[in-house]
């Protein structure tokens, strides 16, 4: 058995649904919330798709993908998430939108309920304020696609419980994730390190030194970068890689977080990556 029975998941962008597959997947029940029935729809599908792919691939069978279907329920109603034994919030990553939903969710929720954040940036122990129980709010930062990919960030609260702690990585490793605790700074490790990489890679472009091509070519080449850091940049979402190098830079107050220019111009003008079908490359479906 799991050691949480119940989890409710807030936000079915591409994270969201991911998080909800990997929970059903390990036998939780999980229930998935958005305000939008067309995005629920879609994170449907993206689940569907994916358990038919890992079916064929061999990495479960139907009966289990089937099994994991059933696991997860979908509902605009956030009221749902009430008896829940832990919420992740995956929902954009803005501080403003994040503490509209958990003022409401420390309000709805049993008080012995675990919150945690999915967010790839903001401060742990400002959105563990928001709520009564900061002793029980923790990071899990996870990587894109959820699935697939193995590492949590597990991130501590000034104020998060050992007890939390522990409970959340006994769950991380129950959904086949390998947890690593990290303290609450600005970008945690990861974005920490990849998103200087990133911004640095356009503001090569951006200063003429090479085409996004060259830039990418030569992590790939030289680096063996399974993909360039141009063509990951599109991946995650370019306003998504603003806002993050804008958090470190309020966060460090360090000029070398400064976003690169060429990145506020191309979000400016709705060049977002692959989700809006052109960053700094075209996409096409």
């Amino acid at each position: 058995m799991p050691c949480l029975e119940k989890v409710a998941v807030i936000g079915a962008g591409t994270m969201g649904a991911g998080i909800a597959q990997v929970a059903a997947s390990s036998g939780v029940q999980t229930i998935l919330i958005d305000t939008g029935k067309a995005q629920l729809e879609k994170a449907r599908n993206t689940i569907e798709t994916s358990l038919q792919r890992m079916a064929s691939k061999g990495t479960l069978t139907q009966a289990q993908g089937m099994e994991t279907a059933k696991r997860i329920s979908f509902t605009i109603d956030i009221t749902d998430a009430e008896e829940s034994d832990l919420v992740v919030e995956a929902v954009f990553e803005r501080e403003d939108i994040k503490r509209e939903i958990w003022e409401k969710l420390d309000a709805l929720c049993k008080p012995d309920a675990l919150f945690a954040s999915n967010t790839s940036s903001i401060s742990i122990t400002q959105l563990a304020a928001i709520s009564k129980r900061p002793e029980l709010f923790i990071g899990m930062h996870f990587f894109n696609p959820v699935p697939v990919m193995k590492l949590v960030e597990v991130i501590r609260g000034n104020k998060t419980s050992d007890a939390t702690a522990a409970k959340i990585m006994q769950l991380a490793q129950e959904l086949g994730k390998t947890p690593v605790e990290v303290k609450d700074f600005p970008g945690f490790v990861s974005n920490r390190v990849l998103m200087p990489l990133l911004n640095e890679a356009m503001f090569a472009v951006y200063e003429g030194v090479a085409s996004p091509e060259a830039v990418d070519h030569v992590f790939k080449l030289g680096m063996a970068h399974p993909m360039g850091p141009l063509t990951l940049a599109d991946f995650i979402g370019l306003d998504v890689c603003l806002n993050i190098m804008e958090v470190l830079q309020d966060g460090f107050g360090d000029p070398k977080y400064r976003p690169c220019p060429l990145l506020k111009q191309m979000v400016a003008a709705g060049k977002l990556g692959r989700k809006s079908g052109e960053g700094f490359y075209k996409y096409q479906g």
